[in-house]
């Protein structure tokens, strides 16, 4: 391989790659892991005298034939002291925190931790010309802050040939992975775009792409239904990796649709002569092969032995290129480790990772082991980019209920009568907290109050009763109320980090549903928080085919001056699309009772002009069930079927097989206006000749809507549209899009909502949306469609 190219690995990922052992197990290790593993490494270093420095960062690079390893981290803490003899020395720190007791832990309590602090004092030693160094680990416990350390000397030589033996182990899979890398960035180079020709606009996007990734920047891109937005976004940011400008690239999406986009993209670009190892990461619930059980060598034969044969299996499945979760799964039966382990071990050794944005950006489950240090060199691609922005607000805000720690407080009585009085205090916060609520009919159902201020006098409550779960959850004790109690660590867990966070941009509310009380530290505006989460890698590209308005989408996202932005036209010729646009007719809530059958005659209109398939999206499911009931009456010789709640996967799968090429008669699809088919579906051809849009998709009056207009408006004075307006049109226009898909597609779209003729709106219609042509009544409509059709 090529001598300059370096591998880089962190002291914690070379010492449990080689050192590992044992079975997995996923028993509970305190928030030592998640909220006070910071605080305590503070606390421990501020109470240390001037010799102590906290927090140096360390790298060393060591060669071996054929490869190169550059190994780094950051050592929690050096002391520089004087023996009795006058002499200096120096001791490397490693702080640990731990929910045991201090008299549980001996000096041999984790070979992992001695191993690491020998590595950190080998590289200091080096750079510092030591003969000797201290070695001391500091375990420090997460209630009391009482510390007990261990300490050991050893001599350059003692730590060289620790250290030389763990490179001489890691260095075989270092090798592979070096000559890996220089085999795809040869084949990356070379790559040549996988079709005859770029689609109209495909280009543009294409350069736009690469020239943001090169430099290290932003940019959001709007780029509409058939583009080819994944393949102008994988195929520039492959071309990135192959040119070192990126060290590995993250396809973050919402959807499974979106990621099997993305799978086929990276398979065409490997047809193509590209040598690419991508990963698509599953969700753990989704992929566990024993559901229910804990992740624990007692309970899954999955967990037993697993470090004992993870290496096996990453060298058995070292050959494949696409880690799909098929293949993923397959390789985890044959050598019976868990499959969700197994997927994260692989996201180290591949060159992209398919996945959700929570993985990137959720504060709770985001990827640690890449992130942590938020210097490498990776770039994230982000589709369907409009949907982050709610997703941003749930994943940064948190909530607890008054019936919840009502319910663990009988649970534990009897064996933690501690814990139970401190659910029962929380339980009392919230109930008189909840009688400030006053009633808001306007507003919905619910009664409420919002506040600019967290409510800070419950964090001390929820502190004490974390603390005394966390002590006893510590003990991975079996209860019947184990799992209940787990379930409320969390939500407490999340609310504590998330107040943490608590600025300007959040609001607290306190809402009474039935009996309960729910307490929620709401964030309104997520643009912050999501600019810092896209600093963990090197450059990010937010694409949609509907980041409409584009300057609303770079605000809310987290976009700065200077960040780039591209508008891609169309690729289709206009006159592919019939928009037809029936402006007269009512769809609010208030007159929907009045305007249904208008709502069945337009349909109806529309589709006979031509016998095909079509979609119908209504606003919500019952607005749908009513239309979709009086239209099988009208129409009974016409073939229907319709959306149902929560459909699984097979569910959906199946019912849009019923959308065949090859139906010779029409068949109308009954869906809700944002829901599972209102995007991400793919109906080419004579799969899909036309959608009959009902609404302009604003979301429904609620608590939190409101919430986010009322703090708009003071902020920016948009707060209708940004909490009702630009989210609803974004559904219309993502509808639309499932029309035409292809350069051959010729398709008709009638919208209908007679707000659909404000200014608000309209000024909100893409480009090719121009031509729009009005249809006030049923015989226009059928008569516009039935010109399109025969022109």
């Amino acid at each position: 391989m090529s001598s300059d190219k370096v591998i880089k690995t962190s002291v914690r990922s070379l010492v449990e790659f080689v050192l590992r052992s044992g079975d997995l197990s996923a028993a509970f290790t305190g928030s030592s892991r998640m909220v006070d593993g910071s605080r305590i490494h503070r606390h421990i270093q501020k109470s240390q005298g001037s010799e102590y420095e906290p927090e140096i960062s360390l790298s060393i690079v060591v060669e071996r034939p054929d490869v190169k390893i550059q190994i780094s981290g950051r050592a929690d803490g050096v002391i520089t002291a004087k023996d009795e003899a006058g002499m200096v020395q120096v001791t490397i720190d490693e702080i640990k925190s731990v929910t045991e007791e201090l008299e549980a832990i001996e000096e041999g309590h984790n070979l992992l931790h001695w191993a690491q602090a020998k590595c950190y004092a080998y590289i200091y030693a080096v750079q510092h010309g030591l003969k000797q160094v201290s070695v001391q680990i500091s375990y420090c416990q997460v209630t009391t802050l009482e510390i007990k350390a261990f300490k050991q000397r050893y001599s350059i030589l003692e730590l060289s040939d620790f250290f030389n033996c763990l490179i001489t182990e890691y260095a075989m899979w270092a090798n592979r992975l070096g000559e890996w890398i220089n085999e795809r960035n040869n084949s990356a180079q070379l790559l040549q775009f996988p079709f005859s020709a770029f689609r109209h606009g495909q280009r543009q996007l294409a350069v736009a792409v690469y020239k943001t990734l090169s430099m290290g920047l932003k940019l959001f891109a709007q780029a509409p239904t058939g583009t080819g937005k994944t393949m102008a976004t994988v195929f520039p940011a492959v071309k990135a990796l192959g040119m070192g400008h990126v060290e590995k690239i993250f396809f973050l999406t919402a959807k499974t649709v979106t990621r099997q986009l993305a799978e086929e993209a990276f398979d065409r670009l490997r047809q193509a002569g590209l040598k690419c190892k991508t990963l698509t990461l599953t969700a753990k619930e989704k992929t566990c092969f024993v559901p229910g059980a804990a992740c624990t060598p007692e309970e899954c034969p999955y967990a037993q032995g697993y470090y004992d044969r993870i290496n096996l299996a990453l060298n058995d499945c070292w050959r494949l290129e696409a880690f799909t979760r098929e293949a993923i799964e397959q390789c985890a039966r044959e050598h019976r480790i868990c499959p969700f382990e197994l997927s994260l071990e692989l996201a180290f050794w591949t060159d992209a990772v398919i996945c959700d944005y929570n993985y990137v950006f959720d504060p709770r489950v985001y990827l640690k082991q890449f992130f942590h240090e938020n210097d490498a060199q990776y770039c994230f691609l982000i589709d369907e980019a409009h949907n982050l922005v709610d997703r941003a607000r749930d994943m940064f805000s948190a909530e607890i209920t008054k019936q919840s720690f009502l319910d663990i407080k009988k649970s534990v009585n009897d064996q933690l009568p501690q814990l139970a009085k401190a659910a029962g205090k929380i339980n009392t916060f919230l109930l008189k907290t909840g009688k400030s609520c006053v009633e808001k009919p306007a507003v919905g159902e619910f009664d409420y109050f919002i506040r600019e201020q967290s409510l800070t006098d419950i964090l001390p409550l929820l502190r004490k009763f974390m603390d005394l779960a966390e002590k006893w959850l510590a003990k991975n004790q079996q209860a019947d109320f184990r799992e209940e109690l787990m379930d409320i660590y969390f939500k407490v867990n999340a609310y504590l980090r998330t107040s943490e966070m608590y600025d300007e941009r959040y609001v607290t509310y306190v809402e009474k549903i039935d009996k309960d009380i729910k307490l929620k530290l709401f964030c309104v505006n997520p643009s912050e928080l999501l600019k810092q989460a896209v600093k963990r890698g090197r450059a990010a590209i937010y694409f949609s085919a509907t980041l409409t308005p584009l300057n609303y989408f770079l605000e809310i996202l987290g976009g700065e001056e200077g960040d780039g932005k591209i508008v891609v036209p169309s690729p289709f010729t206009h006159n592919n699309l019939a928009l037809l646009v029936a402006d007269n007719i009512s769809t609010t809530y208030k007159t929907r009772e009045k305007t249904y059958d208008l709502i069945v005659e337009s349909t109806t209109a529309a589709i006979k002009a031509r016998a095909g398939n079509y979609l119908v999206f209504l606003p919500s499911y019952r607005y749908m069930e009513e239309v979709y009931q009086r239209f099988s009456l009208k129409n009974p010789l016409i073939r229907v079927v319709r959306q149902i709640g929560e459909m699984t996967e097979e569910e959906r799968a199946e019912f849009l097989c019923q959308f065949s090429g090859d139906n010779v008669e029409t068949l109308v699809g009954f869906a809700v206006l944002g829901g599972v088919f209102g995007e991400g579906i793919d109906l080419t051809g004579e799969r899909l000749i036309g959608a009959i849009i009902v609404g302009v998709g604003l979301p429904k009056v609620c608590l939190e809507r409101e919430i986010i207009r009322q703090w708009f408006d003071k902020n920016n004075r948009q707060g209708y549209e940004y909490a009702y307006v630009y989210p609803g049109m974004n559904k219309v226009l993502q509808a639309a899009g499932r029309v035409i898909r292809t350069e051959q597609d010729r398709g008709l779209v009638l919208l209908i909502d007679e707000r659909l003729s404000q200014s608000r709106y309209r000024r909100l219609f893409p480009p090719e949306w121009h031509g729009a042509v009005s249809a006030k009544n049923v015989h226009s409509i059928y008569a516009k469609a039935k010109g399109f059709w025969q022109g």
